[in-house]
């Protein structure tokens, strides 16, 4: 009676294990997702070390083999990105790599930066989450950094750019983000771990992500 009793818990016990599992993947896939920032590029916004959660639901999802970079389908969302969200999407260069940047500049936009302001449809953009570190600005020609378009923003694609505008790979070298590519908005900061300081941000938990 006593073997058929231990029998039977640790079948319980496996069953709710693996439940959760299932649950857990099935919330990863299709509502949130976890992220670890890892560079400055988002910088003053977001610091090196915050974990943040990716809302899946609103913008859409691209739907993997979990624990693979093998897409099955994407489901829709509820809306297209708009201009000024921080974004999660795969990397165009190598899907691979998951990038975290803003949308500057949707499909039908044009675009351009003049000495480092950027312009869209022709107006300045009132940008205080940007951050410039560089004094020095590179001529046009040089590179895109500081001097690029105008370019207009393929419909069903996005152009994005890091808010620590002089220390960003973004779009002004490599091109646009495809809307299915893109895995999620950026929603709250749940964690902040300052590695300098070995030692939480606690005034960063619960910040929402603008």
């Amino acid at each position: 009676m006593r073997k058929q009793k231990t029998t039977s818990s640790i079948r319980e016990t496996i069953e709710a294990v693996v439940i959760a599992f299932l649950i857990a993947i099935v919330i990863r896939t299709f509502i949130i997702q976890a992220f670890k920032i890892p560079s400055g590029s988002m910088l003053e916004t977001l610091q090196i070390g915050d974990h943040i959660l990716v809302n899946k639901i609103v913008l859409g999802t691209p739907v993997d083999i979990p624990f693979t970079n093998i897409s099955l389908f994407r489901m829709p969302g509820l809306r297209k990105p708009g201009r000024g969200e921080i974004i999660v999407f795969k990397y165009p260069e190598d899907t691979k790599r998951d990038f975290i940047k803003r949308v500057i500049a949707i499909g039908g936009d044009t675009v351009e930066s003049r000495d480092k302001v950027v312009y869209v449809n022709g107006r300045k953009l009132v940008e205080p989450y940007v951050q410039h570190v560089d004094p020095d600005i590179r001529p046009r020609g040089a590179d895109p950094r500081d001097n690029f378009g105008p370019i207009t923003v393929p419909e069903g694609s996005v152009f994005v750019m890091g808010d620590n505008r002089d220390q960003s790979y973004d779009s002004r070298f490599w091109g646009f983000v495809d809307l299915d590519k893109i895995k999620g908005d950026a929603v709250i900061i749940y964690w902040s771990w300052d590695s300098t300081k070995s030692w939480p941000r606690f005034n960063r938990i619960g910040k929402i992500v603008k």
